[in-house]
């Protein structure tokens, strides 16, 4: 019966935005953050927990065993998109969303074919020299023979193109994505609980018809949301479609 709702609204339905979080991409295999199996909760060998780890001063006090961290934990050069994304992506084709705003550092938003993909927290395949801004993309991260990555031209440190703890987030973005959901007649968040600003409270600004929440767990704005789906976000999708 839901999903019956969300195909209505989506066929009825002419701008729509998508907003995301970790639960789309843990179907591919990449862990989440809070979850009972997230990286927050789940034992790893390193010395600081990841919050210290995954801040901007642990990355320009302990470089060494921040990239160690990251590249162990952050980057999954492997992961496929799956379900969610290849929807999201044929929907788009099809001319109902205007873009996705996701929380997620991975890029398999652009492998599964979107275009209109604002990035909140970055991208692990986007990589600029701390000394002369030259780029580099996230195999030159990957391939290099030193622990800490270093600028083939100036000799500085590389640091991933992600927000980090005690970093602002991008301005540009954030005003992209707020007029984008202000223009929206539908918006759809799936995978994310909602907990985290300044990012969750980019709902705010909807001023359409329609909220649909796609999400295994309960939120925060559950009351406020036209249609609850308490379920996969990518089997959901690829069932509307």
């Amino acid at each position: 019966m839901c999903n019956n709702q969300l195909k209505s609204i989506i066929d009825n339905s002419n701008n729509i935005v998508f907003f995301g979080g970790a639960g789309v991409s843990t179907e591919s295999s990449i862990p989440d953050f809070r979850s009972e199996s997230g990286l927050y909760k789940t034992k790893n060998n390193f010395s600081y927990p990841p919050e210290i780890m995954l801040s901007h001063s642990f990355f320009s006090d302990h470089p060494e065993d921040f990239f160690e961290f990251y590249k162990a934990k952050m980057i999954y050069k492997e992961a496929k998109p799956n379900l969610a994304h290849y929807a999201l992506a044929k929907l788009e084709e099809l001319g109902k969303i205007s873009a996705i705003i996701t929380q997620n550092i991975d890029g398999l938003h652009q492998l599964a074919g979107s275009k209109k993909v604002l990035e909140l927290h970055g991208s692990v395949h986007r990589n600029y020299c701390t000394g002369c801004n030259k780029f580099f993309n996230l195999d030159y991260i990957l391939n290099s023979t030193s622990t800490i990555p270093k600028c083939d031209v100036c000799g500085s440190i590389i640091k991933p193109d992600v927000v980090l703890y005690e970093e602002s987030l991008n301005m540009n973005i954030i005003d992209e994505a707020i007029s984008s959901i202000m223009k929206a007649d539908t918006l759809i968040v799936g995978g994310t609980s909602l907990v985290v600003y300044p990012a969750a409270g980019l709902i705010d600004y909807f001023k359409g018809k329609h909220i649909v929440l796609i999400n295994k767990q309960s939120t925060p704005y559950d009351r406020t949301a036209d249609l609850v789906i308490n379920d996969s976000i990518g089997k959901v999708l690829n069932d509307v479609l």
